[in-house]
């Protein structure tokens, strides 16, 4: 992480919530004040409190952001050129953000296409354990009881598009999802 982020403009940290405490800690003594540091997580809060354990005097240049978009199927193989087109964003600015380093993340996530909106880490927290965590673990939780009954490979094999819209996400990479929900 150090090697990529030295004399980088942008560090985009796209890994499991649960390793940016590390990335963030790599990163911290090779990013310059100019440099704009962004996380893609699901969470917020957490991520905020790393970021202020990690970044010290770079504190100022994180943008904590969080892509209202994804697949069930993470890799290089399943890139999509147009994930964000027409997708929200959310922007977590801290108070110790810097307005700059800001509207340098607004303007990258408007140029990708996005609407992009900002809320404090709290209220963003609470709203997407409504509507984006708790259905993933419901649909987990679905998956995982169909697979242990005996018939369940029958039952799954009669099911519609309803059930296939509602378990879709259960399809999800456990590892990351399992960092967020923790």
């Amino acid at each position: 992480a150090a090697d990529a982020a030295t004399g980088a403009d942008l560090v985009l940290l796209a890994v499991p919530v649960a390793a940016t405490r590390s990335t963030l800690l790599a990163i911290a003594s090779v990013i310059d004040s100019h440099t704009l540091v962004m996380d893609v997580g699901s969470t917020k809060q957490d991520v905020v409190l790393m970021a202020r354990e990690t970044l010290g005097q770079r504190l100022p240049c994180f943008v904590p952001a969080h892509p209202i978009c994804g697949k069930e199927v993470s890799g290089v193989q399943h890139a999509d050129v147009d994930l964000y087109a027409g997708k929200k964003v959310i922007l977590t600015p801290l108070t110790e953000t810097a307005p700059a380093q800001l509207a340098r993340a607004l303007q990258l996530w408007q140029a990708l296409g996005t609407q992009v909106s900002q809320m404090n880490p709290a209220a963003h927290d609470a709203a997407y354990a409504a509507v984006s965590h708790l259905p993933h673990l419901l649909a987990f939780a679905m998956m995982h009881s169909l697979q242990a009954q005996a018939e369940g490979e029958q039952f799954m094999a009669l099911a519609g598009s309803g059930f296939r819209d509602f378990t879709r996400i259960a399809a999800s990479e456990p590892a990351m999802w399992r960092d967020i929900l923790l």
